[in-house]
């Protein structure tokens, strides 16, 4: 089953794509980041986000989607930016016929490091071990989307959003 993650972001958004195999392991496919310029307006940047995650869902093609759900922030205008991004990943999930699910980063943490208070080195720690990679995966949001497709393959109750 193949599994994508996804760690939202506008300047920065993490993708990640898992594996797993009919006895539980976890193999990486892949994993990076979909940068977008700062000095680039919104919708363009939006945009440029939805055309690359398709074209990711594409040429992987997930059987299932993780996606981080949003967590509150004190900066609201960082907080409204990453909910549109999310927008944005949502309907690419959706056109694409990609059953998804949300994770609050708590659940993230607990699910890869057995302890929701996990650091972000302790969860960067337990990606490269669970994966059975060489090093830490760059960037962090990577990082992140992989432990995000991790925790979506370890729960057996998994409950899809319809498609």
């Amino acid at each position: 089953m193949i599994i994508l993650g996804i760690d939202p972001g506008v300047a920065d958004l993490g993708y990640g794509l898992i594996d797993k195999t009919p006895n539980g392991k976890f193999v990486c496919l892949t994993y990076g980041s979909i940068k977008t310029p700062a000095k680039t307006d919104l919708a363009t940047r939006l945009e440029t986000l939805y055309l690359k995650l398709t074209e990711i869902i594409k040429k992987y093609k997930p059987e299932i989607a993780a996606v981080e759900d949003l967590f509150f922030s004190k900066n609201i205008k960082t907080a409204m930016a990453v909910g549109q991004a999310r927008g944005i990943i949502l309907l690419a999930l959706k056109q694409n016929n990609i059953p998804f699910n949300e994770f609050t980063p708590n659940q993230v943490k607990q699910s890869t490091t057995a302890y929701g208070g996990a650091d972000k080195k302790q969860m960067q720690k337990m990606v490269k071990l669970l994966l059975n990679l060489k090093e830490i995966p760059q960037p962090d949001d990577a990082a992140d989307a992989l432990a995000i497709a991790i925790c979506a393959g370890g729960f057996c109750d998994f409950r899809l959003q319809e498609k």
